[in-house]
């Protein structure tokens, strides 16, 4: 690995220390990486943004036209009015003419909320429904292939199960009777069935972030530390890996100084 490579590899490291650093409190380490990351990801969707949505839909549709016309010379002039709307939103910076940015907003939010629940009605409702009842209980594979296997989602007892808790759910969530008797044990075996579907999620999440966690580690192992001194590394690399670690350790030991210290002084 060049030196310039392992340049950019030494700032990686060093940003994903800095972020592991607020595991133990807020320090100007971390609020550096944060920063960054803010101001990077920022610059970087004003370029994604420009070259995926203003060149292709706004300015290669009118480009058959001239600026100092406006773009009215444009076969397609009509696409000024969206221009127009864009522009709009920036008013929300004048206190003068910020209503100005209403109406675009009130288009935007109108327009999306009308596209996004019928999307959402038909993958988060219709589909869900469907999937519930278009199977009938394979009451002949009812265990399973193989004898008793509880993984097997194509046995009958799968989606008896399926069945049988998303009704219960749906029961907890029915209030216009009161949740007593035969009715509320339902409800009650609907609550086991949420909480069993919000666990297996919360721990999906959480297996998700140990997996980046992993990577981050094996990031500091493999492309840093062994590229620090494995075969074909210089000194560069090795003075770079050793500046890095010796700001974490002397942060670290001032810390602790300083911790030492006020406990010290309040003591006295």
């Amino acid at each position: 690995m060049d030196f310039g490579t392992f340049l950019w590899t030494t700032l990686g490291a060093f940003l994903t220390l800095a972020i592991f650093s607020f595991l133990y409190k807020d320090n100007p380490f971390y609020k550096v990486a944060e920063h960054l990351v803010v101001g990077v990801s920022a610059g970087y969707f004003v370029i994604v943004l420009w070259h995926n949505g203003l060149s292709p839909n706004l300015f290669q549709r009118m480009d058959d036209g001239s600026w100092y016309m406006l773009w009215l010379d444009s076969s397609a002039p009509w696409y000024i009015v969206p221009a127009l709307l864009g522009i709009m939103m920036y008013t929300r910076f004048s206190k003068k003419y910020a209503w100005l940015s209403r109406w675009p907003m009130a288009l935007y939010i109108g327009i999306a909320t009308g596209v996004a629940i019928p999307l959402e009605m038909s993958a988060r409702v219709n589909r869900q429904l469907f999937a519930v009842m278009e199977r009938s209980i394979d009451w002949t594979n009812f265990f399973g292939h193989g004898g008793v296997n509880l993984l097997d989602t194509t046995s009958g007892l799968s989606q008896l199960i399926v069945f049988v808790g998303a009704i219960s759910a749906l029961v907890y969530f029915f209030f216009s009777k009161q949740h007593t008797g035969w009715f509320g044990g339902v409800a009650t075996f609907g609550i086991w069935i949420l909480m069993i579907g919000f666990g297996a999620s919360f721990g999906y999440t959480v297996m998700a972030r140990i997996s980046l966690f992993i990577n981050r580690i094996q990031y500091l192992d493999n492309d840093w530390g062994a590229n620090a001194f494995g075969a074909g590394a210089h000194v560069g690399h090795k003075l770079l890996f050793w500046l890095v670690v010796a700001l974490v350790v002397g942060y670290a030991i001032r810390e602790i100084v300083i911790h030492v210290t006020r406990k010290t002084t309040a003591v006295k």
